[in-house]
């Protein structure tokens, strides 16, 4: 019997008996359908959060304040203000070779305020490097001048969702919004930058020079720094640039051979590095539970027939009388389930990506569907159809037909 036959006799075995085919391939088209849903999650997610992590910036250092010891009495990280804006302008001075730029950063929170509208947001001085550093441009204006940022003047740039909530459709710049209590221009609005990798709204912002913060708004004459932003160069540079603002930061805080840092260096690379682990994991996890249903319903497909096989003992036993082979009995029954794991899986692949955008749509989670894994769960169903029809295809095949015809 040539595959061609064998296909055609296996499809009407089928269609004579809906029912156990469809109760056969359900398992199968179950399966097939968390393949596709699970994997297309894990990939969205993945995607997701890589695309948040560039939204940062790139080849990322965080300094912030460390532990200090003062007196035999040690204070928690970020207790003691150990950095200075001189720290920053040192930086960006003498460590030229590793490193594209430095920005200082403090952060206060404060209600912004135009016409009738107002609307409470986070309010962060620093510098025009700090836009370089976080690669955010500027989609309408100016970036701060340097006298600006001398004379702690009173200008910002404002994020989107500041700009939605103030002005709605009009365009910002050059209009006067009051800071708390200060008036302040606005020069610039930031392109759209979305949310973080922690979910914040990165567009719910408003910069100003450092100066302007810190003077004006917080009332400090003080130049202590919360953190400094600093961007490598290169991602190979990430390292180098490290250890040498761990060098030059211990030099200009005078800290004696085997003292500890008084500040606290964050690699964001690392962090994104880790994220992307757990999250390759945690795919790797859904993966292996959907795998696992594909293994549930190819056992499905091999009971069903096993009882096909004691069904049909004479229809094989007359098959066999009229002159087919072992073979031939061996390769149908294969074919049947190859079929049945086959159509459930093209079912399957259906409902997982309707599936996948209905999730999607009602949970506003981002989904990746991957036309490669489809077409992979498709092979890995049809293969476990094959395995999971060979012993009972092997068990007609050996009937004897004499036993096979008298049997009732």
């Amino acid at each position: 019997m040539t595959i061609h036959g064998a296909g055609r006799t296996a499809f009407r075995a089928l269609w004579r008996n809906p029912l156990r085919s469809s109760l056969a391939m359900l398992g199968i088209v179950i399966a097939v359908a968390a393949v596709v849903a699970t994997v297309a999650i894990g990939q969205g997610a993945k995607a997701k959060m890589a695309a948040q992590m560039a939204a940062l910036g790139t080849n990322l250092l965080i300094v912030h304040p460390g532990a200090m010891n003062l007196h035999g009495a040690v204070t928690g990280a970020g207790a003691v203000q150990t950095l200075v804006l001189s720290d920053a302008q040192a930086i960006a001075r003498e460590l030229t070779d590793d490193v594209l730029a430095v920005a200082p950063v403090d952060r206060s929170g404060g209600q912004v305020v135009y016409g009738h509208q107002n609307w409470a947001t986070q309010l962060q001085g620093t510098t025009n490097a700090f836009l370089t550093v976080r690669d955010w441009p500027i989609a309408e204006g100016r970036p701060f001048t340097r006298e600006e940022e001398k004379s702690a003047a009173k200008v910002c740039l404002i994020g989107n969702t500041v700009k939605t909530q103030l002005f709605g459709g009009e365009d910002p710049v050059g209009s006067v919004i009051r800071v708390k209590s200060m008036p302040c221009e606005v020069i610039g609005l930031l392109a759209v930058k979305g949310q973080g990798g922690w979910g914040q709204d990165q567009d719910d912002v408003v910069l100003m020079p450092w100066t302007t913060l810190m003077r004006r708004i917080v009332g400090t004459e003080s130049d202590a720094v919360g953190m400094l932003w600093i961007s490598a160069k290169s991602s190979d540079l990430v390292a180098d640039a490290q250890n040498e603002i761990d060098a030059l930061l211990r030099q200009r805080h005078h800290l004696a051979a085997g003292a500890p840092d008084d500040f606290d260096i964050r690699n964001l690379a690392e962090m994104q590095s880790a994220m992307k682990d757990q999250m390759s994991t945690l795919a790797l996890l859904l993966g292996t539970v959907a795998l696992i249903s594909l293994i549930v319903g190819a056992i499905g497909i091999a009971n069903v027939m096993l009882v096909s096989v004691t069904e049909r003992t004479r229809e094989i036993g007359i098959r066999m009388a009229i002159g087919a082979t072992g073979g031939d009995v061996l390769v149908q029954f294969l074919v049947e389930a190859m079929a049945l794991a086959a159509v459930g899986g093209a079912f399957g692949c259906g409902l997982g990506a309707g599936a996948t955008r209905v999730i999607g749509q009602v949970a506003h989670w981002h989904v990746v569907l991957s036309p490669f894994v489809m077409v992979a769960t498709l092979v890995v169903a049809g293969m476990a159809g094959i395995v999971a029809g060979f012993y009972p295809a092997l068990r007609a095949s050996r009937l004897d037909p004499i036993e096979a015809l008298r049997y009732e």
